[in-house]
């Protein structure tokens, strides 16, 4: 039986650019670091991951997607432009949530996402 999901990870292509962007733009901590090559942001009980390692996924916006919560969507859409953040998709309502897309520096987007109280 399947009782949560373990991690997710997104493929890069550089890892230092790639941190810059997760620790410094987004503001995730890192809680591993293997060798530089996986590198692994704990989440309110899941994980999110990115790697340099072959795995045969390429970097970029060719298949699942992340979604971030966040406490303030408007707050964190306009700290991300005002950072130059290319965003895909502006924010836009849905019947359960808020939510905008951005895209990280090998092209991969991420969802910024509130739930509705």
């Amino acid at each position: 039986m399947i009782t949560s999901i373990a991690f997710t990870v997104y493929p890069v292509s550089n890892m230092e650019r790639a941190r810059a962007f997760y620790e410094h733009v987004l503001g995730l901590h890192v809680t591993h670091n293997y060798r530089d090559v996986w590198v692994e942001y704990d989440l309110a009980g899941s994980t999110f991951a990115i790697t340099t390692t072959d795995m045969g996924h390429t970097p970029g916006a060719k298949g699942a997607v992340v979604a971030f919560e966040v406490s303030d969507l408007d707050a964190f859409v306009h700290k991300m432009k005002e950072r130059a953040v290319p965003f895909v998709t502006e924010v836009f309502d849905t019947p359960v949530c808020r939510m905008a897309v951005i895209e990280d520096q090998a092209t991969n987007h991420i969802t910024i996402h509130k739930r509705h109280a």
